[in-house]
């Protein structure tokens, strides 16, 4: 049982004929692997013979003896008998020591298209990002989108979108979570994926790392993810549970190994009155719900900050630009940007009574822009006036209605 990642694939259609290195990266165990084997599928499709199709999973034990650079360069080439064009997929290449070298090599030497996935600790880091610097580009995987979980489910049990909507803010988008149908299973699964991506991708020197540490300010983040966020914040919280202090410098140089993990994304604020970026980070967003679930108290999910991780998770999967608003009196939960075209959104659980409507549209006051302004809520009523538009968060998930932007 699969899906067709549509989404990623419109977007790496365009360079499989391009001689730059495509590069998959993303979060551990969020479909990489078979998004490559469906750029593969299409490939072959296309009139490709296998001859001239290379395929590489360094996780396979057949290939467990190709671990340097040498030995890959030497299996790829054996496969090269001609001058016709050969297409290159190499999963899990991080196993591969100095991979960097093969790439950069078969690219400047050998007429092919090559496509690779990885550790994101290792992908696009270090002498990788020196070497390939402007020969490569990156697609950014991120784990299904409500419509991709959905259309998932779907296959094999009945549901409605508006009982899904709560099992996936719970449990998020991770494919693999979906073979499990009872919460313990789950939730066992979600941890023990979520320690394997802290203990592999995180902690890579463990001599140099307190994991102890690293643990509970990772857990806090995941936690508290959309919520504001300071470094000062996070040391006076543990100081309050009489833990041991953590200052600044620790907390931010865990922080961007948590974001070169692709376990959250950094949102800066943007000054929309001055219209201006402003330089520090303002919050955080969990790649998954579900990971955010296992961090917290397990029953605070239905609540709007999920509902904003979600969204803001569907808006970067569709490739925008995404800052929070800082407006006179407070701000606006996403300024969404498509190059020069932009639009303003609010995210809200239920829009249940005048104050919270009144809360969540007043909030668009001090913006004299003329772009589109969204407040987003899981009413199903519509509570669009003065030129705001509210829409359902189904309806958005699910590309409905459109997202305008100008």
């Amino acid at each position: 049982m699969y899906i067709i990642r549509e989404r990623y694939l419109s977007k790496i259609r365009n360079f499989y004929e391009v001689d730059l290195i495509k590069v998959l990266t993303g979060v551990r165990r969020c479909g990489k692997s078979v998004l490559l084997s469906q750029i593969e599928a299409e490939i072959a499709a296309g009139g490709v013979d296998d001859g001239h199709m290379i395929r590489v999973n360094f996780e396979d034990i057949a290939y467990e003896k190709i671990r340097s650079a040498e030995k890959l360069n030497d299996y790829i080439l054996e496969k090269i008998t001609d001058d016709k064009k050969y297409y290159i997929f190499l999963d899990e290449i991080q196993h591969v020591r100095q991979f960097e070298k093969v790439l950069a090599s078969l690219r400047a030497t050998q007429n092919c298209s090559i496509f690779i996935t990885g550790s994101n600790s290792k992908l696009l880091s270090g002498k990788m990002a020196t070497l390939l610097v402007g020969r490569c580009v990156e697609f950014r995987i991120m784990p299904f989108s409500f419509g991709e979980a959905y259309e998932f489910v779907s296959q094999d049990q009945t549901i409605s979108p508006d009982e899904f909507i709560f099992d996936y803010l719970r449990w998020g988008g991770f494919p693999q979570r979906f073979a499990f149908h009872e919460e313990r299973d789950i939730t066992l699964y979600l941890q023990q994926t979520y320690q394997g991506i802290v203990d592999r991708d995180i902690i890579t020197d463990p001599k140099r790392t307190n994991r102890e540490k690293l643990l509970k300010i990772a857990s806090y983040v995941m936690a508290n993810a959309g919520k504001e966020f300071s470094a000062q914040s996070v040391s006076k919280f543990f100081v309050a549970k009489n833990d041991d202090p953590i200052d600044k410098a620790s907390i931010y140089r865990y922080l961007d190994r948590m974001e070169k993990a692709c376990l959250i994304n950094r949102v800066k604020r943007f000054d929309i009155i001055g219209k201006r970026q402003l330089a520090y980070i303002e919050k955080q967003y969990a790649v998954d719900t579900g990971f955010r679930m296992i961090n917290t108290n397990f029953n605070q999910y239905e609540n709007t900050f999920f509902l904003e991780n979600i969204i803001y998770n569907e808006l970067y999967s569709r490739g925008y630009q995404i800052f929070v608003g800082k407006t006179q009196r407070g701000e606006i939960d996403f300024l969404v940007l498509d190059g020069r075209k932009k639009c303003f959104i609010q995210v809200a659980y239920y829009l249940q009574s005048e104050e919270v409507v009144r809360r969540e549209f007043d909030a668009f006051k001090d913006i004299t822009d003329a772009s589109p302004k969204y407040v987003l809520s899981l009413d199903r009523m519509d509570f669009s006036h003065d030129g705001i538009i509210h829409m359902n968060i189904l309806d958005f998930l699910f590309e409905k209605s459109p997202l305008l932007l100008t």
